[in-house]
């Protein structure tokens, strides 16, 4: 994936309240993939920019960018991102080793100085981390994810102590549900879109299932794929926890397109090549199908609306294999070949926390203990 990265911080008096805002957007379409903000303290307009910097880049990894164009209107941190200028002032050396590191995560990323005018986006955002800094309210706020504190809050206030991997603010805890058994799992075909109900074993399955996962006491919400068999797993959750099941489509599984019925052997025999390269190319789509990457983007998208609206807390996502091997792999951010290498049983329990700030972590894979 290609995007852009607009980025800006200020300060009020510099040193004065500070903050910053940064933007990704998808290259080639111009839309608008994450935008961050959060307020740093008292600090001066270079730290604020830095921050700035450093918070974009960090979303552009969590959305698995390859290359990233970086848009700033300070020329100071474009012309020392570039090499072209020395890091003179000891505030900067460290924000700009950090953002360097973060950079070297990525294929190829490049800087380029813009006027203020074309970087209004990230502008209004600083601002906004600014009015909330001036005022007293929570910082390091990121759009479609709960507030929390930024690092450098923490280091201020002190209130807070991060999470042994660097991690601060509350996590999202998500529990991944495999839905149970239906008749084209027993004969062992491409399932994708077809609507599906569970079979007798797969309503055990699913029954099972939410006899365990009734047990977890602060569940906000149970949010399932609309498929049926998707629903029906997520419905016996729904009748011992009292809470209504919610569907969303992004937690679909892949579209399979031609293939959809058809057994492993059948799908190779009728598109040999095409099968060949989709087994290990997650950009190849089966003939009328959807590819990996696109699942990907779909699921990325689908956890942001998720967690925007209920982050900080603990949800059960019913869906399919490859929306829930996507989200773990998103969570330990690998690289699309973890889809080839992870096997996920019928109402297998995954857990994937989420944080604010862009750590996330894998608790749980695959668990089927209740089966037994």
């Amino acid at each position: 994936m290609k995007v852009i990265v607009e980025a800006d911080g200020g300060s009020r008096g510099n040193p004065g309240p500070a903050g910053y805002g940064a933007v990704v957007r998808d290259k080639l379409t111009g839309e608008t993939l994450a935008e961050r903000k959060g307020s740093v303290g008292v600090a001066t307009n270079n730290v604020a920019e830095y921050q700035g910097l450093i918070a974009g880049l960090r979303a552009a990894r969590e959305l698995n960018a390859e290359t990233v164009d970086v848009r700033m209107d300070s020329k100071l941190v474009v012309e020392q991102m570039a090499g072209r200028w020395k890091i003179k002032h000891p505030s900067m050396q460290p924000l700009a080793l950090e953002a360097q590191q973060l950079a070297r995560t990525f294929q190829k990323v490049t800087y380029e100085w813009i006027p203020r005018e074309r970087n209004r986006q990230a502008d209004r955002l600083a601002n906004e981390a600014m009015d909330g800094e001036t005022k007293g309210e929570a910082k390091g706020q990121i759009k479609g994810e709960p507030q929390g504190e930024s690092k450098a809050d923490e280091s201020k206030e002190g209130d807070k102590q991060p999470h042994w991997s660097g991690a601060t603010g509350d996590p999202t805890r998500l529990i991944l549900l495999r839905h149970g058994q239906t008749r084209l799992s027993v004969e062992r075909r491409y399932s994708g879109r077809g609507d599906h109900p569970l079979t007798e074993l797969g309503l055990e399955q699913a029954s099972k299932a939410a006899q365990r996962l009734s047990k977890v006491d602060d569940i906000a919400a149970i949010i399932s794929s609309p498929l049926q068999r998707t629903v029906q797993t997520a419905q016996k959750l729904g009748e011992a926890t009292g809470l209504e099941v919610i569907t969303h489509q992004g937690l679909i599984e892949t579209d399979f397109g031609t293939w959809e019925g058809l057994t492993f052997a059948e799908a190779a025999r009728q598109d040999p090549e095409i099968h060949r390269r989709w087994l290990g190319d997650t950009s190849v789509r089966p003939p009328e199908g959807e590819s990996f990457d696109e699942v990907n983007a779909r699921v990325r998208k689908a956890r942001s609306e998720i967690i925007a609206k209920f982050g900080g807390k603990t949800l059960v996502l019913v869906s399919h294999v490859t929306p829930i091997k996507t989200l773990l792999r998103q969570a330990l951010d690998v690289g699309p070949q973890f889809l080839f290498r992870m096997h996920l049983d019928l109402t297998g329990v995954s857990i994937a926390e989420f944080y604010p700030d862009g750590h996330a972590s894998v608790k749980l894979v695959n668990d089927t203990s209740h089966l037994g």
